[in-house]
């Protein structure tokens, strides 16, 4: 008789059901918020390319060299803090091309390996 009315017992459950499906919500909120993070910096290379190699066709004096190309193609990239050698400077038949190439990392609890980001904007001189 005490097994039947222990059966039958529901206190509990909701915290029972919250230990279940919590580690998958917040897995899937912790996965849209880093995948937003690897958006985001796709989209702040892209942006220091792009205005780089406008830079570079454009504003002699403000990037004058190769150096000062990657350097401000750095600043440009949307808040992020990116080094200078993450940007290439070089002149093709497009005009002016800037490419980058960053290593995104995400953080040791999703056991992802990093993802290779590239960008590449030409203008033309």
């Amino acid at each position: 008789m005490k097994l039947t009315a222990l059966w039958r017992d529901n206190r509990g459950a909701s915290a029972l059901e919250f230990a279940l499906t919590a580690p998958v919500f917040f897995l899937f909120i912790f996965g849209i918020i880093e995948f937003g993070l690897l958006f985001w910096t796709q989209l702040g290379i892209q942006h220091g390319s792009e205005m780089a190699a406008r830079c570079a066709t454009v504003n002699s004096t403000l990037c004058p060299s190769s150096s000062a190309i990657t350097s401000y193609a750095a600043q440009q990239a949307y808040g992020l803090t990116l080094p200078a050698e993450t940007f290439t400077f070089s002149t093709s038949a497009c005009g002016n091309e800037v490419s980058a190439s960053y290593a995104f990392n995400f953080p040791e609890i999703l056991n992802l390996s990093p993802v290779t980001l590239t960008a590449r904007a030409c203008f033309p001189s």
